[in-house]
C-alpha cells in the first residue's frame, strides 16, 4: 500500500467564503499515482469546515444565510466563548455543522464522486492563514 500526504493552505480575505478545492484534491491523487484507494480530506483548523456538495452559487449564497441564523456572528457577547477575548464562537458552532472533513474513493486514478458533487473548503472565521490536509492511501 502507498500513502500520500499534502497540506493546502489558504488565507480568505473575508470572514466567511467557500472555495471548490476539488481541482487542488484531483492534483494530489494524481501525483500520489494511486489508482484504487481512499482520500481523506480535512480542515485542520476548528473555525473552518470541508465538506462536499455541489458547485452552485445559490445553495453556496443559502448555505451563508442559513449558518448565519443558526449562530449569527453577531452580537458577539451572545456567546461565553468569546469572553476569552475571541470574536469566532459562531464559526466553531459552523464548523461543527459542517463538518471536519470528507473521504472519497479512487477508483481507476480519479475521484468516484457522484452527480454533481464537489469538495469544498467552508471558512468561517478568515483573513488568516488555514490549512487543509489530504491523505491519499491505496495501490
Amino acid at each position: 500500500m502507498k500513502s500520500f500526504r499534502r497540506e493546502l493552505f489558504f488565507n480568505i480575505p473575508k470572514r466567511r467564503a467557500f472555495i471548490n478545492i476539488t481541482p487542488q484534491v484531483e492534483e494530489c491523487v494524481r501525483e500520489s499515482g494511486i489508482r484504487e484507494g481512499l482520500v481523506l480530506v480535512n480542515s485542520m483548523h476548528i473555525t473552518s469546515s470541508v465538506f462536499i456538495n455541489d458547485d452552485e452559487s445559490g445553495l453556496h449564497h443559502d448555505y451563508d444565510v442559513w449558518l448565519e441564523k443558526l449562530a449569527p456572528h453577531e452580537p458577539i457577547r451572545q456567546y461565553k466563548h468569546n469572553d476569552t477575548g475571541e470574536d469566532n464562537a459562531d464559526a466553531h458552532l459552523k464548523r461543527q455543522v459542517m463538518g471536519r472533513e470528507v473521504v472519497v474513493a479512487i477508483t481507476n486514478g480519479k475521484l468516484d464522486f457522484g452527480t454533481w458533487e464537489q469538495i469544498f473548503y467552508g471558512e468561517f472565521d478568515g483573513k488568516r492563514r488555514k490549512r487543509v490536509l489530504v491523505k491519499i492511501v491505496g495501490e
